[in-house]
């Protein structure tokens, strides 16, 4: 099986109205289509950009996401419909006031979408935003294959990891969002580090630009990339592609998911295989 994948490096900047706003999503999603991408991948908070409206210094506060819940899910699902594509609408705040989540978002060609809270809370976000923990993990099936949605700091936790590829995904989509080079190459160097212990392909991305009117997002690092185990059939470094650091720009890439199942029958190392389940038992 064979999926095309995109992945956008979204550019972060102040909007007076949503309609801005929603311009720049179809922009990059017709970009996708261009190359006719089956999935496309947009980062973590990235409709914070939404708190800008109304001009103010600091901007809304972040509870104010949630009120353009139904509108975002609008505009991904009419443009998932409108493609013919999966699209994981990076992350929006959903809830209210009292209980604030950070949720990815899975869009089908269908229109209809599924979603995946992030499992694990940074300080900024418990301490500033007071977002709180998700409460369980999925896996979702599509017609290329399993794929999985863990959001930035969930891909720091091997724990978490190994229980979406042992429910069977093969691809997990990594929606990011760091403001400093030591954030993203967290992030980053911990892809690596799931991609080869669990035998997987991951495509992940983060924000870019800043946003002068909204506290804690006025500085973004990041960049996209496809990353694959470390054997023959795949590049040497691991990166079948990626973008450049803080461009605004998007990547694409195909996924052979048969060489993954070959890596893991015979490949150099079968890290997968080799897993002592006796010492430290997958899900169940």
């Amino acid at each position: 099986m064979k999926m095309r994948v995109s992945a956008v490096q979204f550019q972060l900047r102040d909007c007076d109205n949503i309609q801005e706003f929603k311009e720049q999503v179809t922009h990059y999603v017709r970009n996708a289509a261009e190359y006719k991408s089956d999935f496309v991948l947009f980062p973590e908070f990235m409709t914070t950009p939404l708190l800008s409206i109304g001009g103010a210094a600091t901007g809304q506060p972040i509870h104010r996401l949630a009120e353009y819940t139904e509108q975002y899910t609008e505009l991904f699902s009419g443009l998932a419909k409108e493609y013919g594509m999966y699209i994981i609408g990076g992350t929006h705040v959903t809830g209210n006031a009292q209980q604030l989540r950070n949720t990815a978002f899975l869009f089908a060609p269908d229109g209809t979408y599924r979603t995946q809270d992030k499992l694990h809370i940074t300080p900024t976000e418990k301490e500033e935003w007071k977002v709180e923990e998700g409460e369980g993990v999925a896996v979702f099936q599509t017609p290329f294959g399993t794929i999985g949605l863990l959001t930035c700091y969930d891909i720091e936790f091997p724990e978490i990891f190994r229980m979406v590829r042992a429910k069977g995904a093969d691809v997990i989509f990594c929606p990011s969002c760091t403001d400093d080079r030591h954030g993203f190459h967290r992030v980053r160097y911990c892809c690596h580090a799931r991609a080869i212990e669990n035998q997987v392909y991951i495509v992940t991305t983060g924000t870019v630009g800043s946003l002068q009117r909204v506290d804690f997002m006025r500085a973004n690092y990041g960049q996209a990339a496809v990353i694959t185990p470390n054997d023959i059939p795949f590049p040497p470094r691991g990166i079948m592609c990626e973008g450049e650091v803080n461009e605004d720009m998007l990547i694409t890439a195909d996924l052979d998911l048969s060489l993954l199942e070959d890596v893991r029958k015979a490949g150099s190392v079968t890290t997968w295989r080799d897993r002592r389940t006796d010492l430290y038992p997958d899900w169940k």
